[in-house]
C-alpha cells in the first residue's frame, strides 16, 4: 500500500519545485503503466512516430531553448523486474496462448512461427525482441509501482505517485496522457477459495499463478478447475518425454467447458510464400492474418447467433476424441452456450491424448474436504494426491491496484461506463487497454494503440491539451448497462469483479463490440471528434 506521509512528502516536494501551471511542462507527454503486451504496443506506436515533434507542447523550438522546457516523450513504468506482463508472471508446465500466432503477433512485426499456439517463453522473448527493435527497452523503469493517479485540471496534468521496489522510495512525476496496460487482473494473488480443512493436506497445495519449480516426477497430482489453465496443465504434467512426468493426474472439475482441438502447426505461410507462389511473405501473412481473424469472428458468430449449432458440433468433436478412451463425453458438455464462457483450444487433441494414455483422467464433482492424502469429494468418492493444484481462476484489478483521483475526487472504475472500450467516463486523458475475450488480445491491443495515437496527433494539430468522454450531450443520455467492457461472458473470474470492471454503455460508441471489423472501422477510421469528446486548450 501507499505509505501516505512518505507520498504527501513527495508531493509537497513536487509543488515546492514546480508550482502548477499551465505552462511548466510535464516530465512526461505519455505514461505507460506496465510493461506486457500492450505497454510495449504502444510505445512502438510511438517510436513510429516522428520523434521530432511534440505531442502536446505547442511552444517553439526557440522558446523552449530559452525557458529551458522540455517533456520527454514517453516512459514505461513495470511493476516487476521484466517486462513480459502475463508471459514473464506464468511459467506453469505447458504455458501457452490460446490464440495463433498470426494474430497474435502485433501488426507492426509480423510473428511468422509456424506453430499455432506459441509457447509462454516463445511469446516472452518475441515481446522483448520487439521492444529491443523498437529502442524501448531504454524508456522501462523496472520495480516502479505505481500506486496513485491524480488529474489536476489546474496543470491539465497527470501527477503518479510511483514506489520503487529496488529502494523502497516514493517518488512523483508528471504526464500529459496516461495510458494504462495493466491487463485486467492481480500479478500477486490469484483466485484462491479456502477449502474445507485444507491445513490437513500434507502435500503441497501449489496455485499456477505461483508456480515455483514444483518437484511433480512420479507423484500423483489433483488439479482442481476445468479452465485453459487445467486443460494446459494436464497433457504437460503426464508428458513421458519431459524432465519430470507425474505419475497420475487427475483434473477435478465443478462443471465442464468447451473444448476443440486445433493444429499444432500452420505451414499455410511457407506455402504461400514459397519458391513458386507469386506472393511475397508479407503479402501471404497479410492474407492468411486475415483468415484467421475472420474464421475467428465466424465461429464466435456462429455460437451467438446458432448457439445449438455449435454445441452440436464441439459434441460431436470431443465424440470422436474420446472413442476408444473410455472417458465419458459428459465431462466435456457444459450446461451453458459455446462462449458465454471462453473455448478452450488444445493444440493436436494434446489433452485427449492425455485421457487416452491412462496416466490422465477427468472428474466431474464438487469437493467436500481435503484429507490428510487428498480430496474427499461430494459423491463419496476420494482422490490421491501428493500435490493439489488450485487453477481455480484469476482475480481482477484495474490499473495494476493504483487509486484514480479526478480533482481530489477518488473515480470508482467499476462506476464508470468505457467509451470505445479504450477511454473512461470523466476522466481525462487516460486510455485503458483491453483487448479481446473472443480472439486474440492482441488485435484490440493493436487497434487501441492506433486510436490513442490518432487521437493524439489529432489534439496536437488542434492544439487541445485535454481530452474526456462524456456520456452525456445536449440532445443524448448514456444509459450504463450490466455487462462489463470484457462484454457478456459469464466466466467465474468476471462475474466476481463486476463491480470493479468498467461498463458498456445502450449505444455505440459506447457498447463494446467484440468485433474485429466493426472497431478496426471505429478505431482506425471514423473521425476522432464526435458528440461525445470534449476538448479543451
Amino acid at each position: 500500500m501507499l505509505n501516505m506521509t512518505t507520498a504527501k512528502q513527495a508531493f509537497k516536494k513536487r509543488l515546492k519545485a514546480k508550482p502548477y501551471s499551465s505552462d511548466v511542462p510535464a516530465d512526461y507527454e505519455v505514461l505507460i503503466i506496465g510493461a506486457g503486451i500492450a505497454g510495449i504496443s504502444m510505445a512502438c506506436h510511438l517510436q513510429q512516430q516522428s520523434s521530432q515533434k511534440s505531442l502536446f507542447d505547442s511552444k517553439s523550438i526557440k522558446q523552449k531553448k530559452r525557458l529551458k522546457l522540455n517533456s520527454q516523450r514517453f516512459l514505461i513504468v513495470e511493476k516487476r523486474e521484466d517486462l513480459g506482463g502475463t508471459w514473464d508472471l506464468f511459467t506453469y508446465p505447458g504455458i501457452r496462448s490460446d490464440s495463433d500466432a498470426l494474430t497474435f503477433g502485433y501488426s507492426f512485426r509480423p510473428w511468422l512461427d509456424h506453430k499455432m499456439l506459441a509457447k509462454g517463453a516463445d511469446i516472452k522473448s518475441y515481446i522483448a525482441d520487439t521492444a529491443r527493435e523498437f529502442k524501448v527497452v531504454e524508456h522501462i523503469r523496472y520495480q516502479h509501482e505505481v500506486q496513485q493517479l491524480s488529474w489536476s485540471s489546474d496543470s491539465q496534468q497527470w501527477t503518479a505517485m510511483i514506489k520503487n521496489h529496488a529502494t523502497g522510495e516514493v517518488l512523483s512525476l508528471t504526464a500529459n496522457f496516461v495510458v494504462g496496460a495493466t491487463g485486467y487482473y492481480d500479478y500477486e494473488t490469484g483466485y484462491r477459495p479456502h477449502f474445507k480443512n485444507e491445513e490437513n493436506f500434507k502435500g503441497e497445495i501449489v496455485h499456477p499463478q505461483h508456480w515455483q519449480n514444483t518437484q511433480y516426477d512420479d507423484k500423483k497430482v489433483v488439479v482442481i478447475g476445468s479452465g485453459a489453465t487445467a486443460m494446459t496443465l494436464i497433457p504437460a504434467l503426464v508428458d513421458e518425454s519431459s524432465k519430470q512426468c507425474a505419475r497420475h493426474v487427475t483434473m477435478l472439475q465443478r462443471s465442464p467447458t468447451y473444448v476443440a482441438s486445433v493444429p499444432g502447426d500452420d505451414h499455410a505461410l511457407d506455402l504461400l510464400s514459397g519458391k513458386f507462389s507469386p506472393l511475397s511473405k508479407s503479402q501471404a501473412y497479410t492474407l492468411l492474418r486475415t483468415r484467421n481473424v475472420m474464421f475467428q469472428q465466424g465461429v464466435y458468430r456462429v455460437a451467438i447467433y446458432a448457439p445449438k449449432v455449435m454445441k452440436a458440433l464441439l459434441n460431436h468433436k470431443v465424440r470422436k476424441e474420446l472413442k476408444g478412451s473410455g472417458v465419458d463425453v459428459a465431462h466435456f458438455k457444459p450446461a451453458y452456450n459455446p462462449w458465454e464462457e471462453r473455448l478452450c483450444a488444445v493444440p493436436d487433441s494434446d489433452l485427449f491424448q492425455a485421457l487416452h494414455s491412462k496416466r490422465a483422467e477427468v472428474v466431474t464433482d464438487s469437493i467436500s474436504q481435503f484429507t490428510s492424502t487428498g480430496i474427499a469429494l461430494a459423491s463419496g468418492k476420494h482422490l490421491d494426491a501428493d500435490i493439489i493444484i488450485t487453477a481455480t481462476g484469476l482475480k481482477l484489478q484495474m490499473l495494476g491496484g493504483a487509486a484514480l483521483y479526478v480533482d481530489g475526487e477518488p473515480i470508482d472504475v467499476g462506476a464508470r461506463m468505457t467509451y470505445k472500450a479504450v477511454m473512461l467516463e470523466n476522466v481525462p486523458n487516460m486510455a485503458i487497454m483491453f483487448g479481446y475475450t473472443n480472439a486474440s488480445w492482441t488485435l484490440k491491443i493493436d487497434l487501441a494503440c492506433h486510436y490513442v495515437l490518432r487521437l493524439l496527433s489529432y489534439m496536437n494539430k488542434e492544439g487541445y491539451k485535454t481530452v474526456c468522454a462524456q456520456a452525456e450531450t445536449e440532445h443524448e443520455q448514456v444509459k450504463m448497462q450490466a455487462d462489463t467492457v470484457l462484454g457478456a461472458l459469464s466466466a467465474g473470474y468476471v462475474s466476481r469483479a463486476k463491480d470493479e470492471l468498467p461498463k458498456q454503455g445502450d449505444r455505440y460508441p459506447w457498447r463494446v463490440n467484440n468485433n474485429y471489423v466493426t472497431d478496426r472501422i471505429m478505431l482506425k477510421y471514423r473521425k476522432i471528434k464526435d458528440e461525445w469528446l470534449q476538448f479543451s486548450r
